[in-house]
């Protein structure tokens, strides 16, 4: 398959290309810049803004891609609060732009598959425990609205049977691959790391640090993408979760780190907030559709892989 990656420099976006390499795919990455990340060996890279209509038209066109895993995207829910017209431009618009430039590229051959990257964001803070596929997305952040409507697009595209499609949400994206980790200076894993290395003074916990998420190793959510690509089928786009399925308090993903490292990491407490006190992904379907099971997500395996990223870079 031939398979265009949007994003494909970025944390999860490096992570996801290599592995459709190893499984013997052709793979051109789009990308603003190369900016410090080379691409891995053997991938084409295209340059092109997602917001540009005119060159992803051309791009998309011009490659005559059998799939696309589109992740190109702005991230960061608090950001988001002040410069939302930024994050519907990108979010919003751009995924518009990419199913336009699939649409006019249309041809007699078998639809293309599509797998987007959307986020475990869109659920909101009403529910928690266990979160399935079915409950109402909630955003409550222009970032999550601007993924929501993205999602829309995507199944309402899907459902005329141009293209097959998956909605994939992963939870929190933690590990490395590739020796390239996340550095998300709002993600706890990255800042206990710049508090060992003296970047920070501390890492700040709410309360006692008993909120509960679910961290998903990158290597597994990029054989689910890939996984994903091979289940597209015309004509619908279901949605799937992305997770370990499993659990982990703050307070115990700061001891973890201590335990692997071997260095203590210097915690200030704040109040507790009114968060949801137990968040992680039901899973069930990403195994019933895909025969997806996270194989790297042990807690101590993701820390692991970071940590040692972390170190070289």
């Amino acid at each position: 398959m031939h398979v265009l990656v949007t994003g494909g420099l970025g944390f999860l976006g490096r992570a996801v290309t290599r592995d459709l390499l190893a499984a013997g795919h052709r793979v051109a990455v789009m990308s603003r810049g190369r900016g410090e990340r080379n691409p891995p060996q053997d991938v084409a890279v295209v340059t092109g803004d997602i917001r540009d209509r005119e060159r992803v038209t051309q791009i998309v066109k011009e490659g005559g891609y059998d799939g696309v895993v589109h992740l190109a995207a702005l991230t960061s829910g608090r950001d988001s609060f002040a410069d939302p017209l930024s994050y519907f431009d990108v979010n919003e618009t751009g995924t518009l732009n990419l199913l336009m430039a699939l649409d006019a590229a249309r041809t007699t051959a078998a639809p293309p598959a599509l797998v987007f990257a959307s986020t475990n964001i869109v659920y909101g803070s009403q529910h928690q425990g266990a979160l399935s596929e079915d409950l109402p997305p909630h955003p409550e952040s222009p970032y999550a609205a601007s993924k929501v409507a993205a999602e829309n697009m995507v199944a309402a595209y899907a459902a005329t049977g141009a293209i097959g499609a998956i909605t994939v949400r992963p939870f929190n994206i933690a590990g490395a691959v590739d020796g390239v980790t996340d550095t998300d200076r709002s993600r706890i894993i990255p800042n206990i790391f710049r508090a060992i290395t003296g970047q920070l003074d501390h890492v700040t916990l709410n309360g006692d640090g008993s909120a509960v998420r679910d961290f998903v190793h990158v290597a597994d959510v990029a054989t689910a993408i890939r996984q994903g690509l091979a289940a597209c089928t015309p004509g619908v786009c279901p949605t799937i979760n992305l997770g370990s399925g499993a659990g982990t308090s703050m307070a115990t993903v700061v001891a973890t780190a201590e335990q692997i490292t071997g260095q203590r990491v210097t915690v200030r407490r704040q109040p507790p907030k009114p968060e949801p006190p137990n968040l992680i992904a039901d899973i069930s379907h990403a195994r019933t559709l895909l025969g997806w099971t996270p194989a790297k997500s042990k807690l101590s395996d993701i820390v692991t892989d970071a940590w040692e990223a972390w170190s070289r870079s």
